[in-house]
């Protein structure tokens, strides 16, 4: 960049930083308060033991309930997309920012999705590097006009930016920019542009434009109420962002925006549409698996360990493979299969590289890299829950761990979590002596009555999964010993009881309608960016109902989500706050 625009540039670098850095202490009124109450109690629908549940005991008289609607900052993933998207860059800058915090399972949980200084600096140096690549190819593909025709007229200079202001704006803010905002940018061109050229001037733009919390925030802002309205529906452009980061965890493209113009976002059945078409997008595959992803905690496969030589052919050639075989699972079930819970529960296939094809104790071509489907022995294996991906994720580095595999169905398939162990238990899992099972070292759960109440909610699910060691490879014996895998849920409306071994918990699990309404309410959290709280119950119950009368069609699920009073309207009092 020529010294005299650089020099601009530098001048607008600190006050962008500034501007970055007010969104981690609150601006635009809602947005500092996003995932609290409008009293700044901090409350977020959480339930009183913790676990989101929230509901209260009364039912809200749908359509005047109150609907919270916290503004949501891009997380990593959401980020990359959108520059994706935008740019059609290879570039994944977020992966350089700080890790996004969890709550409730999902780590798009506005509560926790905080601006830090460190986030500021991140930002700053990702749009630096996103507007470089951008404007260093052909600047053609980028703007309206044929830089090469207009360089060196300034007014035809001028105009192409403001042209291409417009219309990058609309889609990296994800609605059309006001008069004001048109100005604010040009002026940013103009002082990239003196003493350079339209290229810098450009630059400057994507600089601004990407540091903007307009693009780092999903914002919702309308203020067009009736005074003493309780909630207000949200505008076409934001019901078009919440669509399109719901499907594709992306930005509305043009396609999408032009709909939200044209008023093809109105009703409930033009939203389900077009939800519909958006999920036949291959866009929508990666994006619906991160919710799996999420829920099944395999975001963990990046960071276990396991102990050196106890489980010969753990590498990083197998993890990769673990990694990669949960969503191309969802993938079949989902756009190749049924697309039915019970599918996803109970389906004895896998999808293996070479290195996941030996732990099965299968064949794939030798090399194999890429996901290829294998047939499992259905005695042994079922659906996402014997895959080697969720079993080491929930297992201990030297062995496995009845009480992380039980607690994670009782909190992911049941919604229900258990209560934290007191302040004075010690938490080091039980040792045992050579030929001692796992259900032997954890009997003491059993007879310790200060363990107990907690724990029969999880070790006799837990029990069931004694066959995959910390790993996932499937055994029967431990120690010398036949493996015993009888299990029992108890606290359930409709699964209590005694089974044997994982494909009867399984099939338990895809015909349980507390196991379809869990999967709906995660949905709700995930899809809301929040936990549910008592106004949200009506959308609820319309979203449960719905799964139950699909016979749990995990595609009409997500469609569902669009139909509810929670996605399509937010509470009047953000924009009083405002």
């Amino acid at each position: 960049m020529a010294d005299l625009g650089y020099r601009h540039w530098r001048a607008l670098r600190a006050p962008l930083v500034t501007l970055a850095l007010t969104l981690a202490v609150g601006c635009d009124g809602y947005i500092g308060a996003a995932g609290f109450g409008p009293d700044g109690s901090g409350s977020d629908g959480a339930g009183p033991d913790g676990s989101g549940s929230g509901q209260g005991d009364a039912h809200a008289v749908c359509g005047t309930e109150r609907l919270l609607a916290p503004q949501r900052r891009l997380t990593r993933f959401e980020y990359n997309n959108t520059v994706r998207d935008l740019l059609g860059t290879s570039l994944t800058p977020a992966d350089q920012f700080p890790a996004d915090e969890v709550a409730g399972g999902f780590n798009n949980n506005a509560s926790v999705l905080t601006v830090s200084p460190l986030h500021a600096e991140k930002y700053l140096l990702a749009a630096e590097a996103l507007a470089a690549e951008a404007v260093a190819g052909d600047l053609s593909r980028l703007l309206p006009c044929d830089p090469a025709a207009v360089e060196g007229q300034a007014a035809q200079e001028e105009a192409c930016a403001r042209q291409f202001i417009e219309r990058f704006g609309r889609r990296a803010y994800r609605r059309p920019l006001s008069q004001a905002e048109i100005d604010r940018l040009m002026r940013a061109y103009a002082a990239g542009r003196t003493g350079g050229s339209l290229r810098e001037g450009v630059e400057v733009v994507l600089r601004a434009m990407l540091q903007s919390p307009k693009f780092l925030f999903r914002l919702e802002l309308r203020h067009d109420l009736e005074e003493a309205a309780p909630r207000v529906r949200l505008d076409p452009y934001e019901l078009a962002s919440r669509l399109s980061y719901l499907v594709w965890a992306s930005a509305p493209d043009d396609a999408l925006l032009d709909a939200a113009e044209a008023g093809l976002l109105d009703t409930r059945e033009q939203l389900a549409e077009r939800a519909r078409e958006m999920l036949e997008s291959p866009k929508a595959r990666l994006a619906i698996a991160e919710f799996y992803r999420q829920w099944l905690n395999l975001g963990k496969l990046d960071s276990i360990v396991r102990e050196e030589g106890a489980f010969p052919g753990f590498d990083d050639e197998l993890v990769a493979g673990m990694r990669a075989e949960t969503p191309a699972f969802v993938e079949h079930v989902l756009w190749s299969g049924d697309r039915k819970l019970s599918s996803l529960l109970t389906l004895p296939i896998g999808f293996a590289t070479e290195p996941v094809a030996r732990l099965y104790g299968v064949s794939v071509p030798p090399g194999t890299t890429a996901p290829q489907l294998v047939e499992l022995p259905p005695d042994q294996r079922a659906g996402v829950l014997t895959q080697p991906a969720f079993l080491a994720v929930h297992a201990h580095p030297d062995s496995t761990s009845p009480v992380l595999r039980g607690k994670a169905i009782r909190t992911k398939l049941m919604c229900q979590e258990p209560p934290p162990p007191p302040d004075n238990v010690d938490l080091t899992p039980p040792a045992g002596e050579q030929g001692v099972t796992a259900r032997e070292r954890y009997q003491q759960h059993a007879s310790d009555p200060s363990c107990a109440g907690c724990h029969k909610l999880m070790d006799p699910i837990g029990f069931a999964f004694e066959n995959f060691d910390a790993v996932g490879a499937y055994r029967t014996e431990e120690g010398g010993q036949v493996i015993d895998v009888s299990g029992e849920i108890v606290g359930s409306a409709d699964m209590e009881g005694p089974f044997l071994g994982v494909r009867e918990l399984a099939e338990r699990l895809a015909g349980s309608a507390q196991v379809r309404e869990c999967l709906a309410s995660q949905w709700f959290r995930y899809a809301a960016g929040r936990f549910e709280a008592p106004g949200d119950a009506c959308s609820l119950d319309d979203l449960r109902a719905g799964f139950h009368g699909s016979e749990g069609d995990l595609v009409e699920l997500i469609v569902a989500t669009t139909q509810t009073e929670a996605f399509m309207y937010r509470s009047a009092i953000a924009a009083e706050e405002e």
